[in-house]
C-alpha cells in the first residue's frame, strides 16, 4: 500500500535506495553509489518498488544530479523519468535541469537509467563553450557519447542568455554525435544548412566538425563569394586550417574562377611567445581574361613569395633578426584573382620592397654590427635592385674631447663628435628577367666604403650658434666603367670592366644661426589681440673640390654622335655611386618663420586664444662662387599650417627660378644666364580636411535624454515619447586635396590636380557604411571608388565590398560569425598567431 511522506521526513532522508539497501526495497545487484533524493511531496509504491516525487523535485547519483517538478523512480530496473512544470495548457514553464561534470542541461522531458548509465531527454538544451545545442531527442550512450536528432546550434549570446527565444542564427543538422573528453569535446554532425533569423540559406555543408576546446584545431574555410566583370564568379578563400603543435598552423586558400582563373595560397605562421613570430605565404595561379578563341583572349601567370619575421624586444638585446620579404611577378597586381589586393589598394603599386636583416650589439664595445639584403621591383621599369649581401660596421657617435670631470661641455673641441663605420655591399641593377641568371652575375658590382664625419657647434656672442662640420668618404669597387660612342648601332656603349679601383672625396661646411622674436600689440578693445613672429635666419658656407678635374682620374671623356667630348666617370652605375664634379664654393641661406596671433575668444576662460597663421615658412637659396654660369640655385619656398582650430590643414612648396627663360613661337623654353626672371617652375598645395561628428561639438546623448530603451535586438536604441527611435550616428569624412604646376621647358607646363574622399559613417548601431574615392580634375575622370557596407548582426557580421568601375570592378560578399569556437571549426575568413582577435 502506497505511503505519503511529508517534506519534513524526507529532509532527514539520506536516501531511498541505496548500496546498503533497505529491507522494504532490496535489489539483487548492489549499487556503487548513494541514490539522494528530495522533494516537498514524496510517496514510496513499496509493492511496486516505486516513488514518486513531485514539486521541486532532486535526484542525485554518483555526479549526476536532476531537477524537476515531477520525477519517478522504479528501483526496481533502476528508470528514472522527470518532467518539467507546465501550466494548464500544457506549455513548458520550467524546464528539466540535469547537472553533470560541470555541464547544464535543460530539457522538456529526462529518462535516466542509473544502472546502465543511459539516458534519452527531450527538447534538450546543452550548453558547450560558446554555444548551445537544443535537439529534440538526445540519447546517452555513456559518459563520454551522446547522439542528438535534429539539433540546432547556435552561438548568439542573448539566446544563450535567454534573453531571446529566437536565435538570429543557427546550424540545423538532422543527426549529431557529441564526444566528451577529459580536456576538450567535439560536436560531428552529418548534413548542416546556415539559417539566419529562422530563414534557410544556401549555405550547406556535407558535414561539420565542431571541436568545442579553447585551444586551435582544424576546420574549413569558408570563402567570400561575388563577382569580377572581367573573370567571372569567384570563391576567394576556400581552403582549410590546420593547427601543428603549440607554434605553428598551416592553411591552403584556393581562389577560383567560372571564367577559368585559379590562384593557389598556403600559408605558415609561427609564434614562440617571447621569443619571435612570423609567417611564409606564397600565391601560385592563373589569370584568365576574355573568351578562348576570340581576339580579347589572355592566359598569364602569376606568383609571390612573402615573408615576415619580427623577434620580440625582449628575447635578445643585443641580436636582433627581422625580415619583410615580398617577392612578386612583373604584373602581379594587374593580374591577381586574389580581390583583397583590390579592396586594400595595392593594386595601385608601382614598387615593392624586401629585406632581411640581423643587427649584433655589444655589451662592451661601443659599436654594432648590422648584416642584410634588399630587393627592390620597379614595375614600371621592369628593372629589379639587389643587395646580397651587405655589412655595415657603425661605431657609435662619440665626443673627441669629452670633459673628463664629466662637466657641461663647452667650446667647440668639447662639443667635437666623430661618426664613422664601414660598408660593405654586393649590388646589382638588372631587370626582372635576367635576375639569377648569367646575365645577372656578370653585372654584380662588389665594394667598400669608410665614412668619417666629425662635427661641433659653440655660441657667440649669446646669441648665435656656430657649427662646422667635415666629411670624409672613401669607396673601393671591382668594377669600372669605359663609355664610348658606337656610330654603326647610333647608340651608347657602357662597358664594365673587372679592375679593383676606388676614390675619396670630402666636404667641409660652417654655418651661422639664431633666433629672432617680434611682437606687435594692439588696443584691448581689438579683435586681433596681438601678433608674434618668430624668424630663424641662417647661413652656411660650404667647400668641396671639383673631383671631375683630371688631376682626380675620377672622370674620362667620349665623343657623342655630334662629336663632342663628354665626360663620364668610370665609377658612375657603381655600388656607391660616383663622385660629385665641379668645385663647390657656395653660400647657402634659410630662413624659417612661426607667425602666430591672439584673437579674442569668449569661448576661452584666459579670454584670448592663439591661432596660427603659419606653423612653418621657410625659404632657402644658395650661390656658388665657383660655378661658371647659374651661381645662384632655384629659391625654394615651403609652408605648412592649419586653419579653423586645426580642422584644416594646408601644406604647400613652391619653386622660383632666378633666371630668365626665353620661349619660342611653339612655347619652347631656353633657361639663359640673365638674372631676374623669377619664374615659377613649380608649385604645390596639399589640402587636407578631416570631419567628423565630434568635431562640432558634444551633443546629448539619447540616453541622457530619453528613458524608454528598446529590448533584446533594440537595446541600442532610445524611444521618445511618439515611439521614435533615437541613436547616435558617428561618421567621418576625409577630404584630401592636391593641385601641382610644373613647368619643365615649356611656357604653360603641366597641371595636376585631384580630390579625394574617405570615411564612414554609422547609419544605425548595426549598419556602417565606409568608402573612398578620388576625382581627377584635369581629365574629369573619376579614379579608384570602394564602397564597404557592414552589418553587425548580432552574433555574425555581414560585409560587402564593391569597386563599382574602373579597371578592377569587382564586389565580394562575405558571412562571419564572431564565436572563437567557430573560428577554429568554420573559419570565415584568415586567422593566424598575430591576428587572433581579428573579427571573422
Amino acid at each position: 500500500m502506497a505511503n505519503a511522506q511529508s517534506r519534513d521526513d524526507v529532509k532527514n532522508q539520506q536516501a531511498v535506495g541505496s548500496a546498503k539497501g533497505q529491507d522494504s526495497l532490496k535489489k539483487k545487484e548492489p549499487l556503487d553509489a548513494v541514490v539522494h533524493s528530495r522533494a516537498e511531496n514524496i510517496r514510496n509504491d513499496i509493492p511496486r518498488k516505486m516513488s514518486f516525487l513531485t514539486t521541486k523535485a532532486a535526484v542525485t547519483y554518483r555526479d549526476m544530479q536532476v531537477e524537476a517538478d515531477y520525477i519517478s523512480i522504479d528501483w526496481n530496473t533502476g528508470n528514472i523519468f522527470a518532467r518539467g512544470k507546465t501550466d494548464a495548457e500544457g506549455r513548458l514553464q520550467e524546464p528539466v535541469v540535469t547537472m553533470q561534470g560541470g555541464k547544464k542541461y535543460e530539457t522538456d522531458q529526462f529518462s535516466f537509467n542509473f544502472k546502465t548509465m543511459q539516458a534519452i531527454a527531450y527538447n534538450a538544451r546543452t550548453e558547450e563553450s560558446e554555444g548551445v545545442i537544443v535537439a529534440q531527442k538526445t540519447k546517452k550512450v555513456n559518459d563520454s557519447v551522446y547522439f542528438m536528432r535534429r539539433g540546432m546550434y547556435t552561438t548568439d549570446e542573448y539566446f544563450i542568455k535567454k534573453k531571446d527565444s529566437v536565435a538570429d542564427y543557427h546550424l540545423l543538422a538532422p543527426d549529431i554525435k557529441l564526444i566528451r573528453g577529459k580536456n576538450a569535446s567535439q560536436v560531428i554532425t552529418g548534413p548542416v544548412q546556415m539559417y539566419i533569423e529562422q530563414v534557410p540559406t544556401p549555405l550547406i555543408m556535407p558535414f561539420a566538425i565542431l571541436p568545442i576546446t579553447d585551444k586551435r584545431s582544424a576546420g574549413i574555410l569558408i570563402p567570400s563569394f561575388g563577382e569580377r566583370q572581367d573573370m567571372g564568379f569567384f570563391l576567394n578563400g576556400l581552403g582549410y586550417y590546420q593547427p601543428l603543435g603549440d607554434h605553428f598552423d598551416v592553411k591552403l586558400l584556393a581562389d577560383l574562377y567560372t571564367k577559368g582563373s585559379w590562384n593557389l595560397r598556403p600559408e605558415v605562421n609561427y609564434k614562440k611567445n617571447y621569443r619571435y613570430s612570423g609567417n611564409f605565404s606564397a600565391e601560385a595561379g592563373t589569370t584568365v581574361r576574355g573568351i578562348r578563341g576570340l581576339a580579347d583572349y589572355n592566359k598569364s601567370g602569376t606568383y609571390r613569395i612573402g615573408w615576415r619575421h619580427q623577434q620580440d624586444p625582449k628575447a635578445n638585446p643585443y641580436l636582433n633578426f627581422s625580415a619583410s620579404v615580398d617577392i612578386v611577378s612583373q604584373k602581379f597586381y594587374n593580374n591577381t584573382v586574389n580581390n583583397n589586393y583590390f579592396f586594400n589598394q595595392n593594386a595601385l603599386n608601382t614598387q615593392q620592397n624586401s629585406s632581411v636583416s640581423i643587427t649584433k650589439r655589444f655589451l662592451t664595445l661601443p659599436l654594432y654590427i648590422t648584416g642584410s639584403a634588399s630587393y627592390s621591383q620597379n614595375f614600371a621599369t621592369n628593372f629589379v635592385n639587389l643587395r646580397l649581401p651587405q655589412l655595415t660596421v657603425a661605431v657609435n657617435q662619440f665626443y673627441l674631447f669629452k670633459p673628463k670631470n664629466g662637466g657641461a661641455r663647452e667650446g667647440l673641441l668639447e662639443n667635437l663628435t666623430v661618426n664613422t663605420g664601414l660598408n660593405f655591399s654586393n649590388y646589382v641593377n638588372a631587370q626582372s628577367q635576367e635576375m639569377f641568371t648569367k646575365g645577372m652575375w656578370d653585372k654584380m658590382q662588389t665594394g667598400a666604403q669608410n665614412n668619417l664625419a666629425l662635427s661641433t657647434n659653440t655660441t657667440l656672442a649669446r646669441y648665435f650658434t656656430l657649427s662646422l662640420s667635415a666629411n670624409a668618404n672613401n669607396v673601393l669597387s671591382t668594377k669600372t666603367l669605359s663609355r664610348a660612342y658606337d656610330p654603326v648601332k647610333n647608340e651608347i656603349v657602357n662597358d664594365y670592366r673587372n679592375k679593383i679601383a676606388g676614390f675619396s672625396t670630402f666636404s667641409t661646411s660652417a654655418s651661422l644661426q639664431t633666433t629672432l622674436y617680434g611682437l606687435l600689440n594692439f588696443k584691448k578693445n581689438s579683435a586681433v589681440q596681438a601678433i608674434r613672429h618668430m624668424m630663424t635666419p641662417s647661413i652656411g658656407f660650404t667647400y668641396s673640390p671639383d673631383f671631375g678635374s683630371p688631376s682626380w682620374g675620377y672622370y674620362r671623356h667620349y665623343y657623342d654622335a655630334s662629336g663632342a667630348m663628354t665626360p663620364y666617370s668610370i665609377f658612375e652605375g657603381g655600388v656607391y655611386g660616383a663622385p660629385a664634379s665641379g668645385l663647390v664654393q657656395s653660400l647657402g641661406f634659410n630662413i624659417g618663420n612661426n607667425i602666430e596671433m591672439k584673437v579674442r575668444s569668449k569661448s576661452d576662460s584666459a579670454g584670448v586664444k592663439k591661432v596660427k597663421i603659419f606653423e612653418s615658412l621657410n625659404i632657402s637659396g644658395g650661390y656658388n662662387f665657383a660655378a661658371k654660369d647659374y651661381k645662384w640655385s632655384m629659391i625654394n619656398v615651403s609652408g605648412q599650417t592649419s586653419l579653423f582650430d586645426s580642422r584644416l590643414s594646408v601644406n604647400t612648396s613652391l619653386v622660383v627660378d632666378p633666371y630668365k627663360t626665353n620661349y619660342d613661337e611653339y612655347g619652347i623654353g631656353t633657361r639663359t644666364t640673365r638674372f631676374g626672371g623669377f619664374g615659377i617652375q613649380g608649385f604645390n598645395v596639399q589640402m587636407s580636411v578631416p570631419l567628423s561628428d565630434a568635431i562640432f561639438g558634444e551633443r546629448e546623448k539619447p540616453e541622457s535624454k530619453y528613458q524608454t530603451r528598446g529590448a533584446i535586438r533594440n537595446e541600442n536604441y532610445f524611444f521618445d515619447e511618439e515611439n521614435y527611435a533615437r541613436f547616435s550616428q558617428p561618421w567621418t569624412l576625409n577630404i584630401n586635396a592636391n593641385y601641382a604646376y610644373y613647368r619643365s621647358s615649356t611656357r604653360f607646363g603641366n597641371e595636376v590636380a585631384s580630390v579625394g574622399l574617405d570615411g564612414s559613417v554609422k547609419l544605425t548601431p548595426y549598419w556602417n557604411i565606409n568608402y573612398s574615392t578620388n576625382y581627377d580634375l584635369a581629365s574629369g575622370k573619376i579614379g579608384y571608388t570602394r564602397l564597404g557596407f557592414n552589418r553587425d548582426q548580432r552574433s555574425f557580421l555581414i560585409t560587402f565590398n564593391w569597386v563599382p568601375f574602373g579597371a578592377y570592378k569587382v564586389y565580394d560578399f562575405f558571412i562571419g560569425i564572431k564565436a572563437n569556437i567557430l573560428r577554429d571549426a568554420v573559419k570565415y575568413k584568415q586567422r593566424s598567431f598575430n591576428d587572433a582577435n581579428a573579427p571573422f
